[in-house]
């Protein structure tokens, strides 16, 4: 008798078998062999929609501490785990979102809102902080990563350095390489850290505004843009010294980002209820109009991947867009932009990705920094490569049979508050008469005399360079 072995070969693919592994199935590849799989594929898509729907439980935890509104959030470059955040309070803490707990909090670290929050170098040791006492701060601070001792994250209680100004300051961020940081007051302003006082003003010869935010590009970081309250959207080179170009929108801009994958491209939030996606070489028009807030939107970031970004607003929700689509059609898987909200949240004032893009963080006037998913049907913990597999085979159904009527309803469904529910029929009520008035004008108007506008021609009021 021939003695038999633990591995089994199988004779077709000459492969050994484990012990345990499924028995190999021989398939016949002919289309005309499986005349259902269409309808097999479809009904699996149509399951993997619904399943996504049911472990949709996008909200992670909350992150307390502060006793007043949250204003801004920020994180260093190259820290998964370090988040800061703001308040109106005056307060500031460090939050590490591994273990969900406070690495340092400074009750009063300004006398007053702080406005603006952003870290020095990319490791997350220093953080710069400004609000409306016109004071600028340098804090020592720590990572939580294990790197840094315990006694330097304990003892800084005080500011390394202080740079005090004579008004109030909106936003702050911090060069990308240099020892540089700038400022937005009633002018953007180019901080040395080693001098006690701005080493230049950029502002626009004809401008009188207050700008509220300012950020560095992140590929080209001599180049600095800017919105102020006078609904402006200006371009600045620190090289020169002065702004480059600036456009007059007809409603004011709340905050910007700039797009860490395309360099030319910045996001808008407006006051209109839409963001705007703008290529700064060509600023006639913005290259894309997101609608679907409907309150004014006051803040907005893109994930580290460039694919999406995240904002928030005074409609109470936070939403996730698909920067790839359309923006008046398709945002986000489904066609839609992907909407999260909490019955105790309250407004939205700022939001940030974490550095992963895994999660995605917003401070709220409830005074709770809360944590979601950026996916948020996607599993927490450790996944084996077979659960991987199905997950990635049930997106790709989806994602292949969106067109189908019944498929892409179940995708496209979602529940907003009654608030904002009721807001958004009215708004959609509201725009659709609006465009019933301007087609009856254009009928009734000697034929040349009245064209139709397009909706980005609109948005732009003037152009200076």
């Amino acid at each position: 008798m021939k003695k038999i072995s633990a591995l089994q070969h199988d004779p077709a693919l000459h492969v050994p078998l484990r012990p345990g592994d499924p028995t190999p199935i021989q398939r016949n590849l002919n289309p005309s062999m499986h005349p259902f799989a269409k309808a097999r594929e479809r009904t699996r898509a149509l399951n993997a929609a619904k399943l996504d729907k049911i472990f949709s439980k996008p909200f992670v935890d909350s992150l307390e501490g502060h006793i007043d509104a949250v204003e801004v959030l920020a994180k260093p470059l190259e820290s998964l785990t370090t988040v800061a955040s703001g308040s109106w309070d005056g307060g500031l803490i460090l939050h590490n979102l591994h273990t969900r707990s406070e690495i340092l909090k400074l009750p009063q670290a300004h006398k007053g809102k702080i406005s603006g929050l952003c870290f020095a170098d990319s490791k997350g040791s220093r953080l710069l902080s400004c609000g409306v006492d016109k004071h600028v701060r340098l804090w020592k601070v720590g990572t939580g990563d294990g790197e840094e001792e315990l006694d330097s994250i304990t003892t800084s209680q005080e500011p390394l350095r202080v740079f005090p100004w004579k008004t109030s300051f909106n936003s702050i961020d911090h060069h990308r390489s240099d020892p540089l940081f700038a400022t937005a007051s009633s002018t953007v302003q180019i901080w040395d850290e080693t001098k006690s006082a701005p080493i230049s003003n950029l502002t626009f010869p004809t401008s009188n505004e207050t700008v509220s935010s300012v950020r560095f590009n992140l590929a080209e970081p001599s180049v600095l843009a800017s919105v102020g309250s006078d609904r402006t959207f200006t371009l600045y080179d620190i090289r020169t010294g002065k702004a480059e170009r600036r456009v007059v929108m007809q409603f004011r801009s709340n905050a910007l980002s700039w797009s860490p994958t395309l360099p030319t491209m910045a996001l808008l939030a407006s006051e209109d209820h839409n963001l705007y996606t703008f290529d700064v070489r060509h600023l006639a028009a913005p290259v894309q109009i997101y609608k679907g807030h409907v309150a004014a939107v006051m803040s907005c970031e893109w994930a580290p991947t460039g694919v999406e970004f995240v904002s928030g607003g005074w409609d109470r929700t936070v939403r996730i867009w698909s920067s790839r689509e359309a923006g008046g059609k398709e945002k986000g898987p489904g066609g839609r932009e992907v909407v999260y909200h909490t019955k105790r949240m309250q407004r939205v004032t700022s939001t940030i990705y974490s550095s992963d893009a895994r999660y995605i963080l917003s401070g709220s006037d409830d005074g709770n920094v809360r944590i979601w998913k950026a996916k948020a049907s996607d599993k927490l913990g450790v996944i084996t490569a077979r659960e991987r597999a199905a997950m990635e085979y049930r997106q790709s159904l989806t994602k292949r049979w969106s067109v189908d009527k019944e498929v892409g309803r179940v995708m496209r469904t979602r529940h907003l508050p009654k608030a904002v529910y009721k807001a958004s029929q009215l708004k959609t009520t509201m725009l659709d008469a609006r465009r019933v008035k301007e087609e009856r004008r254009r009928k009734h108007t000697r034929a040349g005399d009245s064209k139709p506008v397009a909706e980005k021609k609109k948005v732009i009021f003037a152009e200076q360079s």
